[in-house]
């Protein structure tokens, strides 16, 4: 089976970044393929945290030095409508499938909301750029953009749960998420469901809400990742949780969760396990 994370970040300096990371200076390529190996995942997709603003640079550096095993999706400014031209060739940047966003900020989150990014849907559409976000508890507004672009690839990221939240407060607004399931050219990210659980390892609580979301949306659709910088546990238990105690989660439908279903979405060609 091949594994393919769908959310890692590197980042070459740390600043006053997200303090649900590690607290290091910065992350690797080479310390990224490490944990790779010791956890047994062939593949990883990066995505620039936050704080390294809008610099694919190290991200595109590491996809060119590990080709097989790193893929890139790209931030851009945006609040700069003229980006649109960047994405006509966006794919030309070593590594690069597509883009990816955090919308949290208050000003970003308006954005969203006003229509203001409207340039950003229509530009991605037209370059067939798969487009990530992290919503902080927006989904609804993704209806909207799925209606009015239904050829564009649109990723949910870490399910909408709202950070810093766990157990039945995190799940809470599960059903909005739900809804998306009926838009073709929506997917979700199921990552670091341990840091919404109270629970010990494999987190129990967490797999009824999963099991619905897998239910609705199809194993195609649910993308396995890690964001292995702020994961509370071991990357390997986190590939574990999945692959050995989802008792209704097996063959086929497994192998499209733990990766097959997100490379066929953002065009990363599958290739076999390596050994």
């Amino acid at each position: 089976m091949l594994i393919t994370d769908s959310q890692v970040h590197l980042w070459s300096f740390r600043g006053d970044g997200n303090p649900w990371h590690r607290m290091v200076e910065q992350y690797t390529a080479a310390e990224l393929i490490a944990e790779m190996d010791a956890a047994g995942i062939d593949r990883a997709v990066v995505v620039p945290p936050m704080w390294m603003g809008n610099d694919n640079s190290q991200a595109c550096a590491a996809a060119s030095d590990y080709p097989d095993r790193i893929a890139v999706l790209g931030r851009l400014d945006l609040f700069d409508p003229s980006g649109a031209e960047k994405l006509q060739d966006w794919k030309a940047q070593p590594g690069m499938l597509g883009l990816r966003f955090t919308l949290g900020k208050p000003e970003e989150q308006e954005a969203l909301k006003s229509g203001a990014l409207e340039w950003l849907w229509s530009a991605a559409e037209a370059a067939d750029l798969p487009v990530m976000f992290m919503l902080a508890g927006s989904a609804a507004e993704t209806a909207k953009v799925a209606t009015a672009h239904p050829n564009l690839r649109l990723t949910v990221d870490h399910l909408d749960l709202p950070g810093r939240t766990t157990d039945e407060e995190a799940f809470a607004n599960l059903p909005v998420l739900l809804n998306l399931a009926q838009y073709d050219n929506v997917s979700v990210k199921a990552c670091t469901l341990g840091a919404y659980s109270s629970q010990d390892y494999p987190w129990p609580n967490t797999s009824d809400p999963l099991k619905r979301v897998v239910d609705a949306f199809g194993p195609a659709r649910v993308f396995w990742g890690s964001d292995l910088t702020r994961l509370p546990c071991t990357y390997r238990k986190c590939v574990t949780h999945f692959t050995e105690e989802l008792d209704w989660l097996s063959g086929d439908d497994l192998e499209l969760v733990m990766g097959r279903g997100l490379s066929d979405w953002i065009d990363w060609p599958n290739q076999a396990r390596k050994k």
